[in-house]
């Protein structure tokens, strides 16, 4: 549909190229092939550049480098980017509007601003187990990030749940610091890489619930005291007594600005071409956000060089029509 462009009355239109919201790897290395095919870019991320790559402690899959923090691949990733002349600001987007020609973003200071292309790199957020005493007690003991919080159980006992690669690497992460480390997960085998598995299993504070369930976090006026658990065999009950719950159980995706007749997956997960493109000529999606087989920093980063590429032919082709 045709939309008005921003600032019209007062003569001042600026249409960008490409606009790129939200900051992780796959917008950031967008951002560097945008600039690499000197498209007028801008980068929209609300909080730190990296995204959720900043709470994971060690990266140690990403190609030429054994091991890394996560908050300082995030710091190079940002600097590589800004050394291209990358303008990014730090700004919450509030819709986003679909047009004919361009596209028009909202952002939360009432402003909206104009461009040929996005590229919606939005990720998602923790997946919440759904249990009573959750949400009562996240921030007394519950959390979903143990680089963050795992400082406060120093020589304590706390519960990971999951058992993808994120809930290994934390167990591993917090048996450096928990006196011990019960890990539960709902089947007997493990989802995530071999490696990790390996680690986990040799690590001696670590302590493994297989094929069980938390029904409940318990807590008294100071915080978290156990969980309750559920065998998902034999539906036996019993407790466990801890100081903290970390919950590392999959993840949602964060797809409110995403517009709508936009196709999307069951879990709601963005459904694209193989541009990364949306229905919707010039929206393209990266990242968490989108539906794929591995999600990953690695493939995060693929979306983005792959969509900035496309998005660079469709900014050509739209200002070739005079759009």
């Amino acid at each position: 549909m045709p939309c008005p462009l921003p600032e019209k009355e007062t003569g001042n239109i600026h249409i960008h190229d490409l606009i790129i919201i939200g900051g992780g790897p796959g917008g950031l290395t967008a951002g560097i092939y945008a600039q690499r095919a000197a498209l007028d870019t801008l980068l929209l991320e609300k909080g730190l550049p990296g995204g959720q790559m900043n709470n994971t402690d060690m990266v140690e899959n990403w190609p030429g480098i054994e091991s890394i923090s996560g908050a300082e691949l995030s710091t190079a990733m940002a600097d590589h980017v800004r050394s291209y002349g990358l303008e990014i600001q730090q700004q919450e987007v509030r819709q986003i509007e679909p047009c004919l020609g361009h596209h028009l973003v909202h952002l939360a200071d009432d402003r909206k601003l104009a461009a040929y292309a996005l590229i919606i790199a939005a990720g998602g957020s923790p997946r919440k187990l759904g249990v009573p005493g959750e949400d009562a007690n996240y921030g007394k003991g519950v959390s979903y990030c143990a680089v963050c919080d795992g400082f406060f159980f120093r020589n304590k006992t706390v519960v990971v749940v999951g058992g993808g690669d994120s809930a290994l690497e934390e167990a591993l992460y917090l048996a450096k610091i928990a006196a011990k480390v019960y890990l539960v997960h709902r089947r007997e085998e493990f989802r995530g890489g071999m490696i990790l598995q390996k680690r986990v299993k040799a690590e001696k504070n670590i302590e493994l619930h297989l094929n069980a369930v938390v029904t409940a976090i318990q807590s008294d006026r100071q915080g978290v005291t156990g969980v309750a658990l559920e065998d998902t065999t034999s539906g036996e009950q019993r407790e466990l007594a801890c100081d903290g719950v970390f919950i590392f159980i999959g993840f949602m995706p964060d797809n409110s600005l995403v517009p709508a007749g936009t196709k999307m997956n069951a879990d709601g997960f963005v459904v694209t071409d193989e541009k990364c493109e949306t229905r919707l000529p010039g929206i393209f999606v990266v990242g968490d956000l989108r539906e794929k087989y591995v999600k990953q920093i690695i493939t995060a980063a693929a979306d983005g060089c792959i969509a900035a590429q496309a998005a660079a032919r469709h900014v050509e082709n739209r200002k070739g029509d005079g759009q």
